[in-house]
């Protein structure tokens, strides 16, 4: 290399050593590499494991490069609660990521700032989720009805072991779809899976290094790189949803509305006028994220309570016997019955706190310059808050390293529902479909114990606790075999 090459070369060196400096007051952290961050630095198979190693070196508030940005990332109890509670709505915003917003156009609800718009599309989707069902009893006996469905689903495949998961996500998917669509899937539906394979694959490949290339590299963006394929994957999502919507517009008899599209279109009618937020754009972005929101986590969490219940079978018989005892001859459990089944309820807390599916929830931003315990956090500033930690919280939690239903009893054996637990985050961004995703676990996962006894079919080796992480924390694929209750007596 001659003279010049080596000062261009010095000169990009000195200009990243110098931009990657952290701001003063900023959280402290470890050194990073161009592009890549501090990624190095974790390892492939539990990056959490990494994130614990760093808090209880820099503390409970860190910071970290990733890719070309520093994002700063909680630990436990505490700092969380600050984020989401006591600092709720200045921490309520969401920051710049490119290549969602280059999809989403920082619509929707789940990515889109804080703004009137947001708070206006949250309140309305909330109202429309309720005046479809959400707790109520009609979405009660939607879920049953689902419930008895899976059920089929598992007594016909009840000859051999099977992957229990296509038809969780099917039912579960199913309950969303009934109040977006007004209509239900067949669990040999392809249109279905190949759209939830799409989206499951895009959700993780925007949390890869081809995203993180297009976020940190702007002169990359129009390449034919990998990156390409999200933006093709979400052009197949938005035509799925459009299909739909277009069916919705040519039945669409106004005062007369079936389900949450017909809602929606009836109030971009009215809001025509107003200069509103309410446009077709918003409303496919807006099924999007509640499709995404409503089916991807739930399912996920209902296939680890199948593998922590055959991986604890004393557990799975203990929820068993709570359940008959209670219920006797009759066929169905209500939702307001978890509150006489202490046990039970606090075996599905347990499954939750333990995976924790969504690890490092959706990242925060603070709306202005704020601080966080002590640290200057600049507005925009991505913020992770680690609710695995928290859901590991040695100051919070009795067992806090150990599957232990007794987390949620108290002395008496009554549940309690701890502070700390965050499965569904908290404060101004709390998930919107928390009720529902509730009602969902206790009535699937007591629908199945109720008909059958499930077990691991493969003697040679215990079941496989690990998680993996990708867009949620998932298991490694899995098959169980299931016997009739009625069977097993």
């Amino acid at each position: 290399m001659d003279i010049l090459s080596w000062l261009v070369v010095l000169s990009i060196l000195f200009l990243y050593f110098w931009k990657s400096q952290r701001p003063k007051g900023f959280p402290p952290g470890p050194w990073s590499l161009p592009l890549i961050g501090s990624l190095l630095q974790f390892s492939k198979k539990d990056p959490l494991k990494g994130l614990d190693q760093l808090a209880q070196k820099y503390g409970p508030v860190f910071s970290l490069y990733i890719g070309g940005k520093l994002a700063v990332f909680t630990h436990g109890f505490s700092s969380a609660k600050e984020v989401l509670v006591t600092k709720g709505l200045e921490f309520a915003g969401r920051p710049d990521n490119p290549i969602i917003d280059d999809m989403v156009k920082k619509k929707g609800i789940i990515s889109a700032p804080y703004s009137q718009a947001w708070k206006e599309q949250r309140r309305f989707s909330l109202m429309l989720l309720r005046n479809f069902g959400l707790g109520k009893k009609s979405m009660e006996e939607k879920i049953l009805q689902e419930a008895t469905c899976l059920i089929e689903a598992f007594a016909e495949n009840s000859d051999s072991p099977f992957d229990p998961q296509p038809f969780l996500q099917t039912a579960v998917t199913n309950i969303m779809s009934s109040i977006l669509f007004g209509k239900r899937f067949e669990n040999n539906d392809s249109s279905l899976r190949i759209m939830l394979d799409v989206l499951q694959q895009t959700i993780k490949m925007m949390l890869g290094p081809w995203a993180m290339l297009y976020n940190a590299v702007p002169l990359v963006r129009r390449l034919p790189l990998p990156h390409q394929r999200i933006v093709r994957n979400a052009q197949k999502i938005f035509a799925f949803l459009e299909k739909e919507v277009e069916e919705h517009k040519t039945m669409f008899i106004p005062g007369e509305t079936q389900d949450f599209i017909d809602a929606y279109l009836e109030e971009i009618k009215e809001a025509e006028q107003k200069g509103s937020s309410f446009q077709e754009e918003q409303l496919r972005i807006l099924l999007m994220d509640l499709l995404t929101a409503g089916s991807e986590t739930t399912a996920g969490t209902i296939q680890w309570a199948l593998l922590y219940l055959v991986a604890f079978p004393e557990i799975q018989e203990k929820c068993r016997k709570e359940i008959d005892s209670f219920l006797g001859s009759n066929s169905n459990l209500q939702y307001e019955d978890r509150e006489k089944l202490p046990y039970t309820n606090a075996v599905i807390h347990e499954i939750q706190r333990c995976t924790t599916v969504v690890p490092l929830g959706v990242a925060h931003a603070p709306i202005q310059n704020a601080q966080l315990c002590g640290y200057q956090i600049p507005k925009g500033a991505t913020i992770f808050i680690n609710l695995h930690s928290v859901h590991h919280d040695e100051s919070q939690w009795k067992f806090p390293h150990e599957f232990n239903p007794s987390n949620f009893l108290n002395a008496k054996g009554e549940f309690v529902k701890p502070e700390a637990f965050l499965a569904f985050s908290a404060g101004p961004r709390v998930c919107l479909g928390e009720n529902l995703a509730r009602m969902e676990l206790f009535l699937f996962l007591t629908s199945i114990l109720r008909n059958f006894q499930l077990s691991w079919p493969d003697k040679s080796r215990a079941p496989d606790l690990t998680p993996n992480l990708g867009p949620t924390l998932f298991p490694s694929s899995f098959k169980i075999s299931v016997k009739g209750c009625q069977e097993s007596n």
